[in-house]
């Protein structure tokens, strides 16, 4: 059975089935399609229920400030990025979880907002981080209630949105005249995919509902006024992507727990083997993007 590709509305075939190697929160299977128009990668019927598939333990929360500290220490990438194309200023946060970067932002400097899905990662957003959080699983309406912002950052949330086009139309318009959205996400053309199939860490259905190819998200961002300044799959976060996409993807394989203990030592084998392939830009398994707007 084809299915309408959520983009162009191709009609797509189906491509491969998976289900929650990652979290086991259903033994469900999924149904991914490949649009042989666009390139899109995405699920269909996507769940309706899709965020009784996010955990408690999704958002491992710090139980304190000193904590947070620690733990943002893993996201200071991040705020690097941010920083070489903006200084300073007024920055929105799509989908921070319990806001290591957001911490960062803030802490550098920048008037800090926030959309979140997670009632309790908004409660530690307000209370403990100091930022305004919005608590709704619908980004393009909260985005009608904010900004608008020099800076609107994304860091793997994209692909996790049903309605993921409108949310890009709608951050864009909420971003000032030469202000910038960053924003990373899975790799569809990725190395790793090609070996590990349905497999793959990145493919994390049913919360992945699709894989954006690099050249259609470029093409799709400067349809809304935004033009690229900056398109990597080596940037620290991306690398960080391939190492752990191999361990996971080949515990994924089995579910012997004993099992699992040796493929997590080939995963990590494979990373090392693998990584001069994985360093070369358009092959790692995450890429990074940097848009500005110049309608």
């Amino acid at each position: 059975m084809k299915a309408t590709c959520p983009n162009c509305k191709s009609q797509s075939e189906p491509y491969f089935n998976s289900k929650d190697y990652n979290r086991h929160v259903t033994n469900e299977t999924f149904h991914h399609y490949r649009c042989p128009e666009c390139e899109l990668i995405f699920i269909s019927p996507i769940p309706e229920n899709l965020g009784s598939y996010y955990p408690d333990a999704y958002h491992l929360i710090p139980d304190s400030v000193a904590r947070l500290e620690k733990t943002s220490e893993q996201d200071h990438y991040k705020i690097e990025i941010v920083r070489r194309f903006v200084k300073a200023g007024s920055l929105l946060e799509i989908g921070p979880s319990y806001g290591g970067f957001t911490y960062l932002a803030k802490k550098a400097g920048f008037r800090v907002d926030a959309i979140e899905m997670n009632a309790r990662c908004c409660e530690f957003l307000r209370d403990v981080v100091g930022v305004h959080a919005i608590d709704s699983d619908d980004p393009v309406q909260a985005l009608r209630c904010v900004g608008p912002y020099d800076v609107i950052a994304l860091w793997h949330v994209i692909e996790h949105l049903p309605n993921a086009w409108a949310t890009l139309e709608a951050m864009c318009a909420r971003v000032k005249p030469g202000g910038y959205v960053v924003l990373a996400s899975p790799n569809p053309d990725a190395f790793q995919f090609r070996i590990m199939g349905r497999y793959w860490l990145h493919v994390d259905a049913p919360r992945h509902v699709m894989l954006i190819p690099m050249k259609l998200l470029v093409a799709k961002m400067e349809q809304l006024g935004m033009k690229a300044e900056w398109i990597t799959t080596g940037d620290e976060g991306s690398l960080r992507c391939n190492v752990g996409g191999w361990e996971v993807s080949f515990i994924n394989l089995s579910s012997n727990r004993l099992i699992k203990q040796v493929l997590h030592r080939i995963g990590r084998l494979a990373a090392r083997l693998f990584a001069s392939i994985e360093r070369r830009e358009g092959k790692g398994s995450a890429y990074t993007m940097v848009f500005k707007r110049v309608d």
